[in-house]
């Protein structure tokens, strides 16, 4: 390639280049930099104000003598272990309901839908009534209204020091199960309607069906979806919205890994220990995303 054709590809390639510069820049100032910053902060007992002191390691020991970080780490699991399959498979069972000719169907796939469009701390406060425990039986919340008006004894849903607030917040995700019914749906769509229509003249029925085609072929998404719920529920902090004691309800019975982050960022300023968690965080879900791709071998794509 000469010189002048080299001068005119360019120019030609200027208008693409300006276009992707204001997106180059945010990801450089707002994303990268951040990153970068938050690694270097966490190797200082940084307190955002006047203390900005080398440790080290420190603030990466420190989590393992955290007394509190048992109690953490044990919630957040506990919140993995159900939230992650009962999120996907009520996802997926939803999308294979509105993934018919019926008529009317397109309107319920929006209802479905409408919950994501609401803002998640507006949907925190809006729980938080729902589910409200009331000790004096004055004033409680929708739910426990109803069990009060059958004679029955109210729940204490976030209010509770036990697992039960864990409980309770993969009940309240449940509000939210159209966001994955989109992807759901984009995935059925792809499956060729050559294998249903073979499957048919082979007296496959749609019990058959769906174990031979649909499942097997929905194996990607499932994949995908897996790492995606795994990584945003280990995130999960949206307790601060609904649940009593500062988010961390009684007893911490809903203290998880990302609301300590943002305790110890915020309200703390332990800058620096806040971004050791996350660098630690970070860490939990990549080992894991790994053991997911290595154990990838029940994936299964329409060329295969």
């Amino acid at each position: 390639m000469n010189g002048k054709t080299l001068a005119k590809k360019i120019r030609g390639s200027v208008t693409g280049w300006l276009f992707l510069l204001p997106m180059t820049f945010g990801i450089c100032v707002f994303t990268l930099l951040p990153i970068a910053q938050s690694l270097w902060y966490s190797f200082y007992d940084y307190d955002v104000v006047s203390k900005f002191d080398f440790i080290g390691f420190g603030n990466y020991l420190k989590a393992f003598r955290d007394p509190v970080m048992g109690k953490v780490v044990g919630n957040t699991l506990l919140f993995a272990v159900v939230n992650i399959p009962v999120v996907m498979v009520g996802s997926y069972l939803l999308a294979l309901l509105l993934n018919t000719d019926l008529k009317g169907v397109k309107a319920f796939r929006v209802i479905y839908y409408l919950p994501c469009v609401m803002p998640a701390i507006v949907g925190g406060i809006v729980w938080s009534y729902i589910m409200r425990y009331d000790v004096t039986a004055e004033n409680p919340g929708l739910f426990n209204t109803i069990l009060l008006s059958f004679g029955l004894d109210q729940l204490k849903f976030f209010y509770a020091d036990s697992s039960a607030a864990i409980l309770s917040i993969v009940f309240m995700n449940l509000w939210s199960l159209g966001g994955g019914v989109i992807v759901w749906l984009a995935q059925f769509k792809n499956i060729p309607k050559q294998l249903y229509e073979a499957a048919s003249i082979d007296g496959a029925g749609s019990v058959i069906s769906f174990f031979k085609i649909t499942l097997p072929l929905s194996t990607p998404m499932i994949f995908y979806n897996l790492i995606t719920t795994f990584i945003v529920t280990l995130q999960f902090n949206g307790t601060l919205t609904f649940a009593p004691n500062q988010g961390f309800g009684y007893e911490n019975s809903v203290f998880m890994f990302g609301l300590k982050i943002y305790d110890e960022a915020f309200r703390r300023y332990n800058m620096g220990y806040a971004c050791a968690l996350a660098w630690l965080l970070v860490a939990a879900v990549g080992l894991c995303t790994i053991v997911v791709f290595k154990t990838d071998k029940w994936v299964q794509y329409a060329n295969d």
